[in-house]
């Protein structure tokens, strides 16, 4: 029997010389979905071995952010200027053989930006320590690629993204799933289907195992979003694109550089003469979502000048937890004054979704000790 690695090269080179047309889109998913379980087992096994030694990165700061490029793009120089890191920096490959972290500043909110090890082709299979770095990528809040006039092919790095389950400036599929131990399998949608009909959802299930439950398909999905949702390891993460060593260009250099990365939006910059830095952190973090709460102790003025934050879509829960526990503990209501409230110091619960600039004060049950906040 063939290696493991033989049957993804198999399934990979079958699936490249098959057309695609309506006698062909079954065969193709089922091919997909076989490919993608072969490559859930391959990781497994790496796993199981222990796939050398990883890279130990401790999160902090209201975000990370997650330097991804090829090597010598200028990440190690970029990192240094926007945070007060020291990354080793040098006109030759692979100078950062390490995860550096290093912290910024904006709006309020601390954020950590990871400089990683180049990547190289072949990293999400594992060449030039790719797994570990794609490791550490899965777990960021936002990539922020890094290309120069050089290395100019982001598509290629979401491509080694991609193959470790990340998925860039997507949103999880819309697709229920529901596993039971007998009954068949049952699939149904709530939109007409033009991908996945005549029968393409089931098989693909059922290269996956899943041969009992429900399948409720709440969007048009595509085979690759279905395979996604019952491979389920996938994360899905916001992306930006700098293109670091600007100066390098011409005016019609970077009109085609341009049109060449659409539909990305580049941000052009310098590290190494500094410019462009602004605009790039604003994007990072207005691309984070936060959102600043102010609180206000009862009859008191509001501190406007030490926002708690959070993320976007984060409720009174979620405030309630970088508050003092005692608040949590005796917590009764919320009054709520800004975009969020309908009305001036609306009274909410614990699960109001709370917007950038809102004013909130805890109000603790009676008898309960009033904290400082």
């Amino acid at each position: 029997m063939s290696s493991l690695e033989e049957q993804i090269v198999a399934v990979e080179d079958e699936i490249r010389n098959t057309s695609y047309n309506k006698a062909t889109q079954l065969h193709i998913g089922r091919l997909k979905a076989k490919l993608a379980v072969l490559r859930l087992e391959r990781e497994a096994r790496a796993k199981s071995r222990g796939g050398g030694v990883g890279y130990g990165v401790r999160k902090s700061g209201h975000a990370t952010v997650g330097l991804v490029g090829y090597p010598s793009v200028g990440k190690s120089t970029l990192l240094n200027r926007l945070t007060a890191a020291d990354s080793e920096t040098g006109a030759y490959d692979f100078t950062t053989v390490s995860i550096i972290p290093g912290m910024m500043r904006w709006g309020g909110a601390s954020i950590q930006i990871l400089d990683m090890p180049g990547l190289v082709p072949g990293a999400s299979k594992g060449r030039g320590r790719g797994r570990e770095v794609l490791s550490v990528v899965r777990s960021v809040d936002l990539v922020l690629f890094l290309i120069d006039p050089e290395h100019p092919n982001q598509r290629a790095l979401e491509n080694e993204l991609e193959g470790a389950g990340v998925r860039i400036n997507q949103r999880p599929p819309r697709i229920v799933l529901q596993r039971t131990d007998r009954g068949g399998l049952t699939v149904s949608s709530t939109v007409r289907l033009t991908h996945l009909a005549g029968g393409v959802a089931a098989q693909i299930a059922r290269e996956f195992g899943f041969h009992n439950g429900s399948i409720v398909l709440r969007e048009d999905a595509t085979v690759d979003q279905l395979i996604d949702a019952l491979a389920g390891n996938r994360v899905y993460l916001p992306a930006l694109l700098a293109v670091n060593k600007a100066e390098l260009l011409t005016p019609t250099e970077r009109a085609k550089l341009i049109a060449q990365l659409k539909p990305a939006q580049p941000i052009f910059v310098s590290a190494r003469h500094q410019t462009g830095l602004e605009v790039l952190v604003d994007r990072v973090g207005a691309a984070l979502r936060f959102v600043r709460v102010f609180l206000k102790p009862p009859g008191r003025p509001a501190d406007m000048d030490e926002p708690v934050i959070l993320r976007y879509g984060d409720t009174v829960e979620a405030l309630l937890r970088r508050l003092p526990s005692d608040l949590d503990r005796s917590f009764r209501a919320a009054q709520v004054w800004g975009k969020s409230a309908r009305f001036p110091g609306q009274t909410v619960g614990r699960d109001h979704v709370l917007a950038d600039g809102d004013v909130v004060t805890v109000v603790i049950a009676r008898g309960a000790a009033r904290a400082a906040v």
